[in-house]
């Protein structure tokens, strides 16, 4: 199959459900957005309009259910004891509906405590509503997220997991808020290298042994070998670059073939990943080819662009070099030729004029903040992407080894993927197997498959993506801590206890009725589950998956205490009804929290 031909789709798990025109959204109201409301209307009404704009600076806590420190900065502010404003702002928080109690501590703080049935009605909406009282955005945009981009005819490595994981991760938030996303994996298809790969797929050809092309990384560095140690064989290369961008029938056959192979490879890993891209979502660098010409005639004609140096460049104001002088955007060569910047100009207003994107998310590592802020200066000053068009750098750190170094095999070479899943998927099996000995070896097999590549995506997502984090395979597999088979364990511990339940299902319409909440560790399970709405709202603006992560934490947690402190199949009557109510609702929000990860979350472990 072509690149530029009609793919299959991978089999990767759909996302479900999302948008629809017969959804009608919950009366479901996140715990903080109604403490904000009402602390705002109780700070307008004690010290005036004025005061009411503070940050409110709510959060979970220790002392209460919420704590609010807005009280600290407005007595600073207004030149008063923070207490004393405290005081004031909690005197006209009379209990109500959702608060139960006030209470002013330490220097100023403003401690709430909610109403249990406040808590109790929340978790029966959630119940309800197939979608957990995730309400869909009232304003869907049109979002281009731009992630993974391997190389055409190289092996995907540990280099490529962060832009690969973090990306679908955020494909996946965007999409279930009903946000229509447009994957894109901008591929490097294209340039000087493809001389040297052609002439080799040439010599395989010729000897018969074509399949070595399969191998990508020994293929590479076969090409590599001959052309750095075979002057003659460096001569036909170069020769066949130019053959290539001249159109050459037979190259460009060539040529395919390579994408093709290519694509293959991807899309195994992907599919073993539990990616969502396809195939055509993969957009090389060649499609923008012919549009390249038009971004540097219109960067001139706008007098963006000028000469310097014998290249054409763009200055965009603001980026300075350690020389002081002005540091330029290259949009084309000394020998007439193209590079990234180019290209990655051409991808930006394509995006926007012809897919009328709104958000465009780059899922690329930290080293490509300078090259991304000035492509996206440019784009600006051209008038490609005006104020209504958000253009995000979701930069990422990188993958360390036990030596604080980046990730490497021992010959000190990047760890193959394909290598990566297979050692996860092996380490994975010897965890199951001693864990779960009763297990037959086909489920065996099936469970450590889901482990091993959950552990992976998760250790990566849990950590904040703009730090480097170590890749420990002892500390990603274990079944405590905030690691994915901890929360993989808990999903299928409950499922366990709904199973042996039986009847009536405590997921059928009417059965969330019964829910209430009575056992101190019910009210701390029910206080970490409603904050599910808030947490995918706040992951999916600030493109942080390990706000997600944190939360499945505290989920998994709560439910451990829960289950260690108040039995369920042993209790009986509304007590056993309402205990399996909220033993449903934890099950549904891991589960859906695992797959906005990426992450399958298997019924039985």
């Amino acid at each position: 199959m072509s690149a530029h031909e009609a793919p299959t789709k991978l089999p990767v798990k759909p996302l479900s459900p999302a948008r629809s025109t017969t959804y009608v959204v919950p009366v479901v109201i996140d715990p903080l957005v109604a403490l904000r409301d009402r602390l705002f209307t109780a700070t307008q009404r004690a010290l005036g309009a004025e005061a009411a704009e503070a940050d409110p600076a709510i959060h979970r806590s220790a002392h209460a259910d919420y704590q609010a420190d807005l009280a600290l900065g407005l007595g600073r502010k207004l030149g008063r004891n923070p207490r004393d404003v405290a005081a004031e702002i909690a005197e006209r928080l009379a209990p109500d509906d959702v608060i139960s109690r006030v209470q002013v501590s330490g220097p100023g703080f403003l401690n709430f405590t909610l109403q249990a049935e406040y808590l109790a009605g929340f978790l029966r909406r959630m119940l309800a509503d197939p979608r957990l009282g995730v309400a869909l955005v009232p304003r869907p945009e049109t979002v281009v997220v731009d992630y993974s981009a391997p190389n055409v005819a190289k092996e995907m490595h540990v280099g490529h997991l962060r832009s690969t994981i973090i990306g679908d991760s955020i494909v996946r938030l965007l999409e279930w808020q009903g946000h229509l996303v447009i994957r894109r994996s901008h591929v490097g298809d294209w340039g000087t290298p493809f001389g040297m790969l052609i002439e080799n797929l040439i010599d395989e050809r010729a000897a018969g042994t074509e399949a070595g092309v399969r191998a990508l990384g020994a293929f590479y560095r076969a090409a590599r070998a001959k052309f750095d140690g075979d002057p003659i064989f460096a001569d036909r290369a170069r020769q066949r670059v130019v053959l290539l961008q001249s159109g050459d029938a037979d190259t460009l056959a060539h040529w395919r073939r390579l994408i093709d192979v290519s694509i293959e490879h991807f899309s195994e890993l992907y599919a073993a990943l539990g990616v969502t891209l396809r195939p055509q979502d993969i957009v090389g660098e060649s499609q923008y080819n012919q549009a390249l010409p038009g971004v540097v005639a219109e960067l001139e004609e706008k007098g963006l662009a000028r000469p310097s140096e014998g290249a054409i460049c763009v200055f965009p104001p603001g980026f300075m070099g350690r020389d002081d002088q002005p540091v330029p955007l290259i949009v084309r060569k000394r020998e007439g030729g193209y590079g990234y910047a180019t290209t990655d100009l051409a991808a930006l207003r394509q995006r926007v004029r012809d897919l009328h994107a709104t958000r465009l998310i780059y899922v690329v590592g930290s080293p490509q903040k300078q090259h991304l802020a000035m492509v996206f200066a440019v784009a600006r000053l051209a008038g490609w992407a005006d104020d209504q068009v958000r253009l995000e750098h979701v930069a990422f750190g990188s993958v360390l080894g036990p030596d604080k170094k980046m990730l490497k095999t021992r010959a000190g070479e990047a760890v193959s993927l394909a290598s990566l899943l297979a050692e996860a998927e092996a380490r994975a099996l010897e965890v199951v197997a001693e864990k779960m000995p009763d297990l037959g070896p086909a489920e065996q097999a099936r469970i450590a498959q889901a482990v091993g590549v959950g552990a992976i995506k998760y250790a990566d997502l849990a950590n904040d993506r703009i730090k480097d984090y170590v890749f420990d395979w002892n500390r990603m597999l274990a079944f405590d801590g905030n690691t994915a088979p901890y929360l993989m364990y808990a999903h299928a511990r409950i499922r366990s206890i709904l199973r042996k339940a039986g009847q009536p299902d405590p997921g059928q319409p009417g059965a969330e009725s019964s829910l209430s909440l009575e056992a101190p560790q019910e009210r701390a399970l029910a206080l970490a589950l409603v904050q599910l709405s808030g947490v995918v709202e706040r992951a999916a603006e600030t493109l942080q998956p390990h706000r997600l992560c944190a939360f499945l934490h505290d989920v998994a947690t709560a439910y451990t205490a829960f289950y260690e402190g108040c039995p369920v199949l042993k209790a009986e009557g509304a007590l056993r009804r309402s205990r399996l109510a909220l033993c449903e609702v934890t099950a549904r929000t891991l589960s859906l929290g695992l797959d906005l990860l990426g992450i399958r979350a298997p019924e039985q472990m």
